[in-house]
């Protein structure tokens, strides 16, 4: 069949195979050209098929020379219906890597249930015996509590009042001004129960209890702090009281993991166009207008320098790792460097629908949001009949 993208809405309902592939390769490509790691050498990435997780899936794989077992939740093509972007993905990381003889296995379903714990558990043992890295990258707007059945869905709100700002509209590229309404008790508890550490300390402790967690063993989940202008939808809205969970568990399986001298850290990344974000009101226009001054000023990554950068000069570096005064990781320092907010919050004043593409980088916004599907990726013929169906090598029953 001959694929297009579908928008609607903030998602794109189709993905391109063949782009999807050649997406991956370009972000393997960059860490093969970068210096090796002293890093992992067997990673548990939980949420790997996308974004960050599959970022740090490749950096350690091709950074360190890590087996890496990824868990996810995405789906095969079905009908006349191309399989999700995520879907694609691990199946090019895991030909790519497979065939230059690294371990790359996987399980697709539902991370939050304790069977596909006890799967992934599972696997460890028979293949890998221990694991010193679990990256924790889940990003879903829906879970359910695996013990108690309770379904809990997330919100992207403001707490106390009322928040009214600027936004794009990510299709047309309109300018516009939105209000949105504060949550209640109720939204604030479940976007925590979705989004906080609940899940990750279930994971790190079924892990610790089976025994598959190795001495030394390293644990990392990511946040994002943003701007001001961001604060009152993200930061100081439900979704910060989420990542201040997040971070909270932090500290505690810090402390916990001391006993097989590990460690726990949240490391907060910099603002970049993933499914996630282009959900969040605000925060793409934030974006359009941050990639502009960042490319001006030489200093802009992607998910996979966020993550070699994360690997190499944070958490693997030879240097002593430097953290914030909460005990953070900071791979968003160059996104946060006062010469650069200060830009961006004087464009943020000025722009409007007639000069959004004079002053931002709207554009690679959207050619960005596309490439996140496989679209408009060099070197792929989108006139050309391409098989939607497509295994995944090393997806594990």
């Amino acid at each position: 069949m001959i694929i297009k993208p579908k928008i609607r809405g903030f998602i794109c309902t189709t993905a391109h195979p063949e782009g999807c592939a050649q997406h991956v390769q370009e972000q393997i490509d960059f860490v093969k050209a970068q210096d090796k790691v002293d890093g992992p050498k067997k990673v548990l990435v939980i949420g790997s098929s996308t974004g960050y997780g599959l970022a740090s899936r490749i950096a350690s794989t091709y950074g360190s020379g890590a087996a890496t077992i990824g868990v996810y939740f995405e789906r095969p093509s079905a009908e006349n219906r191309t399989g999700t972007a995520g879907w694609y993905n691990t199946a090019a990381f895991e030909k790519a890597a497979q065939a230059e003889g690294y371990y790359a296995k996987s399980l697709n379903g539902d991370a939050f249930s304790d069977e596909l714990k006890a799967k992934t558990i599972e696997l460890i043992k028979e293949d890998l015996g221990q694991v010193d890295m679990v990256v924790y990258s889940l990003a879903s707007p829906r879970r359910t509590h695996p013990k108690t059945g309770e379904s809990f869905s997330s919100v992207l709100k403001p707490i106390g009042e009322t928040y009214t700002n600027k936004t794009v509209n990510t299709n047309t590229g309109e300018v516009s001004d939105i209000s949105i309404e504060p949550a209640n008790e109720e939204e604030i508890r479940q976007t925590v129960a979705v989004m906080g550490g609940e899940d990750w300390t279930m994971w790190m402790d079924a892990l610790r209890e089976a025994g598959v967690l190795a001495e030394g063993v390293t644990t990392v989940a990511y946040s994002y702090i943003g701007p001001a202008l961001t604060y009152p939808v993200y930061r100081e809205g439900t979704i910060g009281r989420a990542k201040d969970d997040l971070e909270a568990t932090a500290h505690k399986l810090h402390e916990e993991l001391q006993a097989l001298n590990g460690r726990a850290y949240v490391s907060v990344n910099k603002a970049l166009v993933t499914q996630s974000s282009a959900a969040i009101p605000v925060v793409p226009l934030y974006i359009s207008l941050l990639y502009r001054v960042m490319k001006e000023k030489g200093l802009h990554e992607g998910c996979i320098e966020q993550m070699y950068r994360l690997f190499a000069d944070r958490l693997y570096s030879k240097e002593e790792m430097a953290t914030d005064e909460k005990g953070r990781i900071r791979v968003d320092d160059w996104e946060m460097k006062p010469e650069v907010q200060q830009e961006v919050a004087k464009l943020w004043e000025q722009v409007h629908t007639d000069n959004l593409n004079e002053l931002s980088d709207f554009t690679s916004y959207q050619a960005e949001f596309l490439r996140l599907f496989g679209f408009g990726i060099e070197g792929v013929d989108y006139e050309q009949e391409t098989d939607p169906n497509v295994e995944v090598p090393g997806l594990q029953a």
